[in-house]
């Protein structure tokens, strides 16, 4: 019997297998498919729908109305307020109650009404209540310090000027396009106590 047959043939086999691969070309690679796109901040940003205002008729409420925007701003995703012009909201001053006419998804008219700082209702937490008739949210007298939306009802001790989880939540849809906003758009929303003379 030759030394060759004493050789296991499944160890033949074996480096049979690696001299043909030794000498076979390359096979070719499958083409790669394109990488899943990667969301950057630029189209983050892109999704976000940009609401101008006009503050600069707004006199000694002027810092509250931004310092209001920035509230927003930090409390929702879909949407961000930016002073500049053209404007898609102005927020004027004047003596009368506190008051805001939306007149679309982001657009309409605020006034900061000196009756009710007057009276002890604190600037920022109307603005930042006004602003949100802008962004679609009603009125909610529920007399909760918590709920933005229930504006005067909270009486002049309340001077909380953040929206609450579900007032959040409702801007978000209102700008994602999820739901319709609850607000009538032209309707003129005064936020006066319920015993305040006419």
């Amino acid at each position: 019997m030759s030394r060759m047959s004493r050789i296991p043939r499944s160890a033949l086999a074996f480096a049979l297998g690696l001299a043909f691969l030794a000498t076979a070309p390359p096979a070719q690679a499958a083409p790669l498919s394109p990488a899943p796109a990667v969301q950057t901040d630029r189209t983050a940003q892109a999704a976000v729908r940009v609401v101008r205002y006009d503050a600069s008729r707004a006199a000694e409420f002027r810092s509250a109305v931004d310092q209001a925007a920035q509230i927003w701003n930090d409390s929702v995703s879909n949407v961000r307020l930016v002073a500049g012009s053209p404007a898609d909201f102005v927020v004027l001053a004047d003596n009368g109650w506190p008051r805001a006419q939306p007149v679309g998804r982001g657009r309409g008219t605020v006034w900061m009404g000196r009756q009710a700082t007057g009276q002890g209702y604190a600037p920022l937490r109307i603005a930042t209540h006004e602003i949100g008739h802008i962004l679609g949210l009603p009125d909610r007298r529920t007399g909760r310090c918590t709920d933005l939306m229930s504006g005067s009802s909270a009486g002049t001790g309340c001077t909380n000027p953040y929206p609450n989880t579900a007032e959040r939540a409702a801007v978000d849809r209102n700008f994602a396009g999820l739901t319709p906003p609850a607000v009538e758009f032209g309707e003129i929303y005064v936020d006066a106590p319920a015993d305040a003379a006419p």
